[in-house]
C-alpha cells in the first residue's frame, strides 16, 4: 500500500494534475484577497494574501518536482506555510461557525481547501530535501509574517471574530512554532534516511 501510494504521488500526469489545481487555487486566493489588498499599504503587500502564497510555494516546489529537481527552500516554506494556513484557515471559519451558528458556502469551502492544502504539504514531506537550514529560513518568514499580521494589523479579515484578535494573535504564535518544529523533524527523519541510504 505505501509503494502504491509513493508511486501515485510521484506519477508525473498525477503531479502536473496536482501543479494545475494547486496553481488555480493559488489565482483565486490572490483574486479573494483583492479587496483587502487594494488598502494596503505596499510595504506589506506580500505578507498579507497568507494561504495563496503558502500554495504558491507548493506549486513551485510541484513544478519543480515534476521535471526530478528539488527546491529545499521553497519545500521549507511550503510544508511550513501550507500546514499553517490550513489548519489556521480550518480553525478560524469553525471559530466563525460558533459565532454565528452557520456559515455561507464558500467557508464551508474554505474549510475542505484549506484541509488539503496541509495535508498535501504533508503527503509530500518524505520528497522533500530540507535540512535545518532550509527550516531556519522558512521559520523567520513564519514568525516575521506573523509579526506583520498581529502588530501591524495586517491579518487576513473575519469580520465576525476580530474582536478575538489578541487570541488569535497568540494562537497564531504557537501554531507557527508547532508547524516550525514539524518541518524540523521532517528534516531530520529524511536527513536520516538519506544517510541510511548512501550507507548502505
Amino acid at each position: 500500500m505505501k509503494d502504491l501510494v509513493s508511486y501515485i504521488l510521484k506519477n508525473r500526469g498525477f503531479l502536473i494534475l496536482l501543479f494545475i489545481v494547486n496553481l488555480l487555487g493559488t489565482i483565486y486566493g490572490y483574486i479573494w484577497y483583492g479587496s483587502q489588498l487594494a488598502v494596503t499599504e505596499l510595504k506589506f503587500l506580500i505578507f498579507v494574501p497568507d494561504s495563496p502564497t503558502a500554495s504558491l510555494f507548493f506549486t513551485i516546489f510541484l513544478g519543480f518536482y515534476i521535471f526530478n529537481r528539488n527546491v529545499p527552500y521553497i519545500e521549507a516554506l511550503a510544508l511550513i506555510t501550507l500546514l499553517k494556513y490550513g489548519l489556521w484557515a480550518v480553525v478560524m471559519n469553525g471559530l466563525t461557525f460558533v459565532e454565528f451558528g452557520s456559515l455561507p458556502w464558500t467557508g464551508y469551502m474554505l474549510i475542505v481547501s484549506h484541509a488539503a492544502m496541509a495535508f498535501q504539504g504533508l503527503l509530500y514531506a518524505p520528497f522533500y530535501s530540507i535540512r535545518i537550514r532550509h527550516v531556519l529560513v522558512a521559520a523567520i518568514w513564519t514568525l516575521h509574517n506573523d509579526v506583520i499580521d498581529y502588530v501591524f494589523e495586517q491579518m487576513p479579515v473575519y469580520p465576525a471574530i476580530m474582536k478575538y484578535m489578541d487570541q488569535i494573535g497568540y494562537f497564531t504564535f504557537w501554531l507557527s512554532l508547532g508547524c516550525i518544529g514539524v518541518a524540523y523533524l521532517v528534516s531530520q527523519r529524511n536527513s536520516s534516511g538519506l544517510n541510511s541510504a548512501h550507507s548502505s
